[in-house]
């Protein structure tokens, strides 16, 4: 049985004392979250990374990026190698602000990847269409496509620590949600597709979250969905309350 997974990405927020006290506050939310039998984690800056991780060290802490090269003349870059230095195993790649403001691609995806799972990192590789094109009817090409570039030479072994985030890019930070329905729908799409890369026990075994203008309110709905297994949530996740609210709707 998949566990839920419940994945704050703080984005370019909160300074290194403010993690530092969520951090801090956060650590009876993991005791909470372990009696629920939920992984709870969070995304913070580069320069809190360690911050968090010293002050709660049972919360999964996990880079928002990082490089597919150990090292070299790429300014202000930071790799894999200098995250596994101070500890980090964890890693996004991919998200929808990183393709669409810094030119990221389903190859470039693909190099990250298995740079990161070379070294042992869990993936959560993040997918999902903009708006253009979910009005297009091109949400499951789009997604195919994500998909088959960016996992391209994961090994069978290797799934066991990827994990997908569909966040529709026409809902991030808009207020506007995909339906539980939606949600369903192209979760079991991405299951499929996973399936043909991988094999069905594989497939069926990787958490797939949703994500998008996710708050307490409506996570549940999500959760309730048979191929939803948790949620990548970004302003809901930056204050402690906040993210508590959100842990005690996935009971």
């Amino acid at each position: 049985m998949r566990k839920k997974l419940l994945l704050g990405n703080w984005k370019m927020n909160l300074l290194q004392a403010e993690a530092k006290v969520f951090a801090e506050a956060s650590r009876a939310l993991t005791q909470k979250a372990k009696a629920m039998n939920v992984m709870l984690g969070v995304a913070p800056t580069y320069l809190s990374l360690q911050t968090v991780k010293n002050a709660n060290p049972e919360l999964i802490v996990s880079s928002q990026d990082m490089h597919f090269e150990a090292k070299g003349a790429f300014t202000g870059e930071i790799s894999a190698e200098m995250l596994a230095d101070i500890g980090i195993s964890w890693t996004l790649i991919g998200h929808s602000e990183r393709r669409s403001y810094f030119g990221e691609t389903n190859l470039s995806c693909n190099k990250k990847i298995k740079k990161a799972l070379s070294l042992g990192f869990t993936v959560v590789y993040c997918v999902g269409e903009t708006a253009k094109e979910y009005e297009e009817n091109q949400t499951k090409q789009v997604i195919l496509d994500q998909l088959t570039v960016g996992l391209q030479g994961v090994t069978e072994e290797e799934f066991q620590r990827i994990i997908i985030a569909y966040e529709p890019v026409w809902s991030i930070g808009t207020g506007l949600n995909a339906s539980p329905e939606h949600a369903q729908d192209i979760c079991s799409f991405i299951r499929k597709t996973l399936a043909t890369l991988s094999s069905k026990s594989r497939a069926e075994a990787v958490q797939i979250l949703y994500g998008g203008s996710v708050k307490p309110a409506n996570v549940k709905a999500y959760l309730l969905q048979s191929d939803v297994d948790g949620a990548l949530v970004g302003g809901a996740s930056l204050t402690v309350e906040s993210f508590e609210a959100l842990l005690t709707q996935m009971a």
